[in-house]
């Protein structure tokens, strides 16, 4: 973290202070750290937790929201700052393969490139469809993102689909 040089000051009510002092308690932060933190996140550190995350979870869904919201909200000009590396070793094939059409697929859409990883995560073996009902595979088979289908992945919705 850079050293602190500067100050800034807000003017709030004293139970605003309170409460902000009660919520950096319950983080374990003082106030400064708390406020930052929640104003100014700090993306490329949710995204490395959340790649190690992934590599050790079961199921994987809730993290994978997690870095969906983590791809939308990046602006195109930090975008490649905050996906740098790719998932952790030991995830499985599914994740990694999952995690990098997420990625590619949010780089297209931000106009940005995405990182060189991406090219080097495999596609799977064997076709996966988001949903158990075989009548809907067609129009998964149309409706996937480039991204998705060539990792023989067939999903319907993606990055900045998710209400």
């Amino acid at each position: 973290m850079a050293p602190k040089s500067d100050f800034l000051q807000i003017r709030i009510a004293p139970r605003q202070k309170a409460a902000l002092k009660r919520l950096a308690r319950a983080a374990g932060l003082d106030v400064s750290a708390y406020v930052l933190a929640r104003a100014l996140p700090d993306r490329r550190e949710a995204w490395d937790r959340l790649v190690v995350a992934l590599a050790a979870d079961e199921t994987p869904s809730h993290r994978l929201a997690e870095l969906h919201d983590l791809l939308a909200a990046a602006a195109p000009v930090d975008f490649a700052e905050v996906v740098g590396g790719p998932p952790a070793a030991g995830t499985t094939p599914w994740v990694a393969a999952y995690v990098a059409a997420m990625v590619e697929h949010a780089a297209h859409q931000k106009g940005a490139s995405p990182p060189a990883w991406v090219r080097d995560v495999p596609a799977l073996e064997a076709p996966w469809f988001a949903t158990p009902l075989r009548s809907l595979r067609p129009h998964l088979l149309r409706a996937s993102p480039v991204a998705f289908r060539r990792r023989n992945l067939f999903v319907d919705a993606t990055v900045g689909a998710r209400r």
